[in-house]
Parts: structure tokens; sequence; C-alpha cells
């Protein structure tokens, strides 16, 4: 169980930093999108949400694939494609069930399941406040 919960623990801190530093870059790469096409108005507010929705399914992709190469080191999985597919329905929290790991790392897949709940609603109040002063849409107008 510790060994679960050390390694579920280190997974989760790492995935926290991988969000920061790319909530911070897709932060910078839509200023710099804007600024660099000098684009004005309604087109400029679609490259940015554009910007901000392409980032955020990267970050996820990444943090998806972080648990997935844990899942074979750890040996929960044998092969990349089974990990990969556990750890994104596990990651959304869809949980399907059709896939489990080791009944030893059962503890570890539920800390992915808690991670990957928390930076989803983390990157959809990043969008829903990128959307709001950058993006497309106005609060009060479109909400």
């Amino acid at each position: 169980m510790l060994s679960n919960l050390a390694a579920g623990t280190a997974v989760i801190l790492t995935t926290v930093f991988i969000h920061t530093a790319g909530l911070i870059g897709v932060t910078h790469a839509m200023a710099w999108l804007v600024g660099h096409f000098r684009m004005h108005g309604r087109r400029s507010r679609v490259v940015a949400i554009v910007t901000v929705v392409l980032g955020l399914f990267g970050i996820l992709t990444l943090e998806v694939w972080l648990w997935a190469i844990c899942y074979l080191l750890v040996g929960a999985f044998s092969d990349i494609e089974t990990a990969l597919y556990f750890s994104t329905v596990t990651f959304s929290t869809l949980g399907l069930g059709d896939v489990l790991p080791s009944e030893r790392w059962r503890l570890f897949s539920a800390l992915e399941a808690v991670n990957g709940f928390l930076v989803i609603g983390w990157s959809t109040a990043y969008l829903v406040a990128a959307s709001t002063r950058v993006g497309p849409f106005r609060s009060g107008e479109h909400f």
C-alpha cells in the first residue's frame, strides 16, 4: 500500500508541475501568436482560444502518457497499448473496467483517477477564464 501511495504521489506531483508549466507555456504561446500575426478583433480571439484548446489537449495527453509509462515501469501492464488505454480511461474518470491492473496497483490507479479529475477541472477553469478574457466569448453576452 505504501508503494502505491508513494509512487502515486510522485506522479501526481509531476503532473502538477507539467500542468503548471504547460499552462504558462500556453499563455505565452497565445500572446505570441496574437501579437506576432498582429491580429485584432474576432480573428485574434479565435486564434487565442484554438491555441488554448490545443495546448490543453497536449498537456493532458502528456500526463496520460506519463501515467501509462509508470504502469509499465511498475509492472502493472506488460505492453504500452494496454497501459495507455487503461491510463486514458482512468485519467478521464470514464473507468470502463474492461482492463484492470494487477491487484497490487489498484490504489495507484485510483490516484490517477483523482489526479485526472482535478487537472481536467483545472483545465476547464483555465479554458473558461481564457474564453471570457481573450477568447471569442464575453461574460454576460454568451454566459
